[in-house]
């Protein structure tokens, strides 16, 4: 069997779970199998026997639920390549929205410092810091995440600080000029009814409580005191969650939410309103 007929095999194979995604999917696992990315002069070739056996149990994985990230041991954000296990959130492009504002605002006001909190696997924070060069605290409540963070970091030739933390724990009166975070935000009760191959990831970093804002009620009452002069939160959120979130902010900080490509509600960025007006006010204004 030549790639070509090899490729269209497993797409049919993969198409009960993965519909559309099937030929991305069986691209993906062929290339995995092979070592290097399928070319289009590859079409007539074929496989090994020892690597066709591979593919069928890398298919028979897949068709088990396994989420494709997990099988190939990596995932993209921001054009750079990240180790994923089942111990981080698979890195998704609706974050690549909350790294975008987060990089302008680094290049708009020459921040120094970042604190990614929730890292997981360090894609939000790693990919900030090979971009803009900012100092850079990778910070998650757990160790095998943070673990994955730190071969990430050096994967990317990035030094960054890996510290254990439930949220700003470790920070006592610690400050940075911008934090980031992706925090769980699925209600309890939605997780359950997650999709299979979703619930493979670790629920740590999906389970937001009750009604899902649990960490960012945290976050209301601790951020600021984080925060230098001048300094910005920007958090993820969900797509239901643009007025919810806010308003756990609004009372003493000016509140910006930013829609992703497809209109909703994505990423809310949080400036401690007193700060500002200190800064005011020592500057005469």
């Amino acid at each position: 069997m030549t790639l070509r007929e090899l490729l269209r095999d497993t797409v049919k194979k993969l198409f009960p779970v993965s519909g559309e995604s099937a030929p991305i999917e069986a691209r993906e696992l062929v290339s995995f199998v092979l070592g290097r990315r399928i070319g289009f002069s590859d079409g007539e070739t074929g496989l090994s026997e020892e690597q066709t056996e591979a593919l069928d149990a890398l298919v028979e994985r897949r068709l088990a639920h396994e989420p494709l990230q997990y099988i190939i041991g990596e995932w993209d954000l921001m054009g750079l390549t990240f180790c994923v296990t089942p111990d981080v959130l698979i890195p998704r492009q609706d974050t690549e929205k909350l790294c975008e504002e987060a990089e302008a605002l680094i290049r708009e006001r020459a921040c120094r410092s970042l604190l990614d909190l929730c890292t997981g696997s360090g894609c939000i924070g790693i990919a900030l810091a090979k971009r803009t060069g900012i100092e850079t605290v990778l910070a998650d409540i757990s160790e095998a995440a943070l673990a994955v963070a730190a071969e990430n970091a050096k994967q990317h030739g990035v030094t960054a600080r890996i510290v254990q933390s439930d949220l700003f724990s470790a920070f006592g009166g610690e400050k940075f000029d911008i934090i980031t975070v992706n925090p769980p935000y699925i209600p309890s009760e939605a997780v359950d009814a997650l999709d299979e191959e979703v619930r493979r990831e670790p629920r740590l970093a999906l389970d937001g409580g009750k009604d899902g804002l649990d960490i960012y009620r945290c976050l209301a009452v601790e951020y600021a005191a984080h925060l230098n002069e001048n300094g910005v939160l920007l958090t993820e959120i969900g797509f239901d969650q643009g007025e919810s979130v806010p308003e756990l902010f609004a009372g003493n900080a000016d509140v910006k939410v930013m829609n992703d490509d497809c209109g909703k509600p994505r990423v809310v960025i949080i400036e401690p309103r007193s700060k500002r007006a200190e800064a005011d006010g020592e500057s005469g204004c």
